[in-house]
């Protein structure tokens, strides 16, 4: 069947502070409703890519790749974009604005990207102007003039990439801008897109939303003066359902489907791209390791008896062995930056750990000074952290003391390239103890009454609120 309509505008739990959606549940409702693409916008980040990526490829769903900003004028207004990636520039364009706002665009709550950043940066980039872009506020606040002068301003920026932005979800202002857009489509020949901008897969789940949302403000449900932004419309509709909300503008619902063939992002996961280890001329990394393997055993095993039942023979055969299979899986290089820093740490007396897991059982490792222990007496095996059928990069689990960690980040950055060097993100969830306890206090409840029920949940990590019950 060709599809009547794309979502291209709708956030996941990964927008902090006003979206419920779950990534496995969303393609779940994709699937059912016969939803052949997705658009995933969340609120300055992009930090649920990957799970999305993975989740709709697995079910033969496309994947549209984008991002929500908040945008400043040079006058410091402040304004909404949606942004879509058309392909692989595009993702890398998007990723250096959201990396530019992280660093330099700290707003109270909320990341921005400054306007001229957004002059510079939008190779592959479609921007999607709604009622909270500066256009949409420029109208609102009866300025139709400097609304003009901003579209056109876009309009050199993207060319055709630049499409605005239909909502029918019943709040405040929508009608009047829906108005103003499509004149203005029709006077600068500009396509409309109608959305939902989606917070929650169903109708019903509004109310969860709503305390996602209060729970985030700060506020209670019950107080007649919060802000009340959102309506319970803004879930993912059917495409019969947006068809038959926008029944006078099909044009703007088979703009969606088109744009929606106009993104082709193709991500490479699971492949490492390591900075270059730089060696000596006469050398390859692959003779290298084994140079400084070798030379590193021999130091070793000068300072230290050998283990039971082995000779040096045996040493070197098993050194051999995993130095093979090192350069066959095309790891030389990270075992070489790992000793790197590992050994420079040493040096400038910041205190490392001996080595944990199974890194421990290689005896590469501990020739390179990567770990401290020797894996012969004690029988630890190197096949449990690297064979031939493992296709992923081993883990070296490396303690630094807390007062010399940032220095030995820093010796990484300062050796291999800022750019080529990241750390791991992690995600705050709302567990389940904390989860009642905040739901209570924005239903108004007191707060020994809902302390009692919290109390009832056990004291098992990670324990969900269906366990608990």
């Amino acid at each position: 069947m060709t599809p009547s309509f794309i979502h291209l505008h709708l956030h996941s739990e990964f927008s902090l502070v006003d979206s419920t959606i779950r990534i496995p549940e969303l393609i779940q409702r994709c699937k059912a409703l016969g939803m052949p693409a997705v658009a995933l916008t969340d609120q300055s980040n992009l930090f649920a890519l990957v799970k999305f990526y993975r989740e709709a490829i697995k079910s033969g769903i496309k994947p549209i790749i984008g991002a929500d900003v908040h945008v400043e004028g040079a006058d410091d207004s402040r304004s909404r974009l949606t942004l879509l990636c058309l392909d692989h520039s595009g993702y890398l364009s998007l990723s250096k604005l959201l990396t530019r706002g992280y660093l330099e665009g700290h707003r109270g709550d909320h990341v921005a990207i400054r306007d001229q950043w957004l002059a510079e940066t939008n190779t592959g980039l479609v921007a999607i102007a709604g009622r909270e872009s500066a256009i949409g506020r420029a109208f609102a606040e009866g300025r139709d003039s400097h609304a003009d002068i901003l579209l056109n301003q876009l309009r050199r920026r993207f060319d055709d990439r630049l499409y605005l932005e239909l909502v029918r979800s019943g709040r405040e202002g929508e009608a009047n801008w829906n108005a103003h857009a499509i004149a203005l489509g029709q006077r600068h020949s500009l396509p409309a897109l109608a959305s939902n901008d989606v917070r929650f897969l169903e109708q019903d789940d509004f109310g969860a939303h709503e305390a996602r949302v209060c729970i985030s403000t700060g506020r209670v449900l019950g107080d007649p003066k919060r802000p009340r932004d959102y309506s319970d419309q803004q879930f993912l509709a059917s495409p019969d359902e947006m068809a038959a909300r926008f029944a006078d503008l099909p044009g703007a619902l088979a703009n969606t489907v088109e744009l929606a063939k106009r993104c082709n992002v193709e991500l490479t996961l699971g492949k490492s791209f390591l900075p270059d280890f730089p060696v000596p001329a006469e050398h390859t990394l692959e003779s290298w390791i084994k140079s400084e393997a070798h030379l590193g055993l021999d130091k070793r095993l000068q300072r230290q008896p050998l283990a039971a039942g082995h000779d040096l023979a045996s040493y070197r055969a098993r050194l051999d062995v995993e130095l093979d299979v090192i350069v066959r899986m095309g790891f030389p290089g990270y075992f070489l930056i790992v000793a790197d820093f590992i050994n420079w740490a040493k040096k400038q007396g910041i205190p490392v750990g001996p080595g944990r897991g199974s890194g421990a059982g290689s005896l590469v490792a501990w020739a390179l000074g990567i770990t401290d222990i020797d894996p012969l007496p004690y029988d630890l095996l190197f096949e449990r952290f690297l064979n031939p059928e493992r296709v992923s990069l081993p883990d070296f689990d490396i303690d630094f003391c807390m007062d010399g960690r940032d220095r030995v980040i820093q010796y990484v950055a300062d050796a291999y390239g800022r750019d080529r060097v990241s750390q791991i993100i992690t995600y705050g969830t709302m567990a389940a103890k904390a989860v009642v306890r905040d739901v209570g206090r924005v239903l108004g409840n007191g707060y020994g009454f809902v302390d009692s029920i919290a109390k009832l949940i056990p004291m098992t990590l990670g324990i969900c609120l269906d366990d608990a019950l």
